[in-house]
């Protein structure tokens, strides 16, 4: 599942909002629409639609992009008890809130899997406000020295929501101490 990709860096903070605002329509209708959906039937009937933390472009940062040379595979645990491969491809260095903060950003050790990266995250609102197996960002693969990091953009795994998916969880070195009040809440019912 890749949400975050193709979102062109708009000019205005009307725009900026309008993206979120569209990202947050497609995740929902992700989720209703039988064809796409990662629910059972039963469950997609109960779907009433995803909470979402109020639109704040404060958690839209820029990060400093460090490509990690010779870069090692990380063995990520899954929520079904299996393991999937990644090479920690980049470190992001940004700022929240005036904190300083880093996460590592994978690339799956997979073909067909090596035009975006994938950034599996706990933060202080990880079993709280958010969903305690933590959330994802996806982007493309950086060009330059920097990428913007939007937090708005933050999803949930499928096993937020239901059984049978085998859903990475953040390693120990992806874990922020600041709380990221954006994106994608505790789903109902967790």
């Amino acid at each position: 599942m890749i949400f975050s990709l193709g979102w062109v860096m708009a000019q205005s903070e009307e725009e900026l909002i309008n993206e979120i605002k569209d990202f947050q329509k497609e995740l929902n209708h992700h989720y209703t629409d039988k064809e796409t959906s990662p629910l059972k039937k039963k469950e997609r009937r109960k779907f009433k639609g995803h909470r979402f933390f109020e639109i704040d472009l404060n958690y839209r940062v820029t990060a400093n992009v460090v490509i990690i040379e010779n870069p090692d595979t990380i063995v990520m645990p899954t929520s079904a008890g299996t393991e999937k491969k990644y090479l920690r491809y980049a470190r992001l260095d940004f700022k929240i809130n005036g904190t300083q903060c880093q996460l590592i950003a994978y690339q799956r050790a997979k073909e067909g899997h090596k035009e975006y990266l994938f950034i599996p995250f706990r933060d202080g609102t990880s079993g709280t406000d958010s969903y305690g197996g933590g959330r994802y960002i996806d982007l493309d693969m950086p060009i330059g020295e920097e990428v913007v990091l939007n937090f708005n953009l933050a999803y949930n795994p499928y096993c937020a929501y239901t059984s049978g998916w085998f859903c990475p969880l953040p390693p120990a070195e992806n874990t922020l101490n600041v709380e990221i009040k954006a994106g994608l809440k505790v789903p109902h019912d967790h």
